[in-house]
């Protein structure tokens, strides 16, 4: 029986007069990459930011391994306008600190370091939020133990995902790729089971896609995740998703394997483009 990861259900996101997000389903299973793709302004990272509790939704739900950690419901406007096509919850608006401990974690579209901090402290900043210790035990020095276990663990990280050379390096003097990689190599320092990728290959050439194309299905692998990406290369989602969902104007449009959503004329019309009459 497949295990259910990631649940989001009638998800709504309204800014204003403006839909971001409607009524929009989505799941994700143990052990999948799935990708979330659609023209710009589809409002792709409007979800992850729904989902990471960065947004609080107009309505709709989101649950992960089993449990709700957010829901909310209609109001205003909202209401009398979609009452009745919108599922009704009651408020769950956790910080995204609290969904990070729950085991989500996420990159961003334009990359978010600590640029003043080095490559080893972006990484172990991260790994602190898995650390059991207060006032008392800082103050005193007895966690001496697991902050020694913390720095071999995020040293450990860096050599795997080969950045060790780099790790007195400053965070902004990184080339672009390099950037990326610390980015996922401190979300898995949080130890998630849950990994949303925000766009990971802007920027990089056919090559370096192809690197991060493997290196992501190695990290799903090696730890275990589930992976929820948005992502604008095609070649890349096509290669390595288990499952595609495609939205456009907010709204899901298709949803299916690879070659289902290539088919898919509604996906073509929308977002893939249609091939010129020879």
């Amino acid at each position: 029986m497949t295990e259910n990861i990631l649940h989001v259900e009638k998800l709504t996101m309204q800014f204003g007069g403006v839909v971001a997000v409607y009524n929009l389903s989505l799941d994700v299973n143990k052990d999948e990459i799935v990708a979330l793709i659609g023209p710009n302004g589809a409002g792709k990272t409007t979800v992850f930011n729904c989902i990471t509790g960065v947004y609080e939704p107009t309505s709709g739900r989101v649950s992960f391994m089993g449990k709700d950690i957010i829901s909310t419901y209609l109001r205003g406007k909202m209401k009398k306008q979609y009452s009745g096509e919108i599922k009704e919850c009651k408020i769950l608006n956790p910080t995204p600190d609290e969904i990070t401990k729950l085991g989500i974690a996420r990159t961003f579209q334009n990359i978010r370091l600590f640029k003043s901090m080095t490559v080893f402290e972006n990484v172990l900043i991260a790994k602190h939020m898995r650390a059991k210790q207060n006032v008392f035990t800082a103050t005193f020095r007895l966690n001496l133990h697991e902050e020694k276990r913390a720095r071999e663990e995020c040293l450990a990280l860096l050599e795997e995902q080969g950045l060790l050379h780099l790790k007195d390096e400053l965070a902004s003097n990184l080339p672009y790729g390099f950037q990326r990689r610390l980015e996922i190599s401190r979300a898995l320092a949080t130890e998630p089971k849950l990994l949303l990728l925000d766009e990971p290959a802007a920027g990089m050439n056919p090559q370096e896609s192809q690197e991060l194309a493997d290196f992501i299905v190695h990290i799903k692998n090696k730890y275990k995740l589930s992976v929820l990406m948005i992502e604008h290369h095609m070649d890349l989602v096509m290669k390595i998703s288990d499952r595609i969902y495609v939205v456009d104007f907010g709204k899901l449009i298709a949803h299916g394997t690879p070659s289902e959503v290539q088919k898919n004329q509604r996906v073509i019309d929308a977002y893939l483009g249609v091939a010129d009459d020879a």
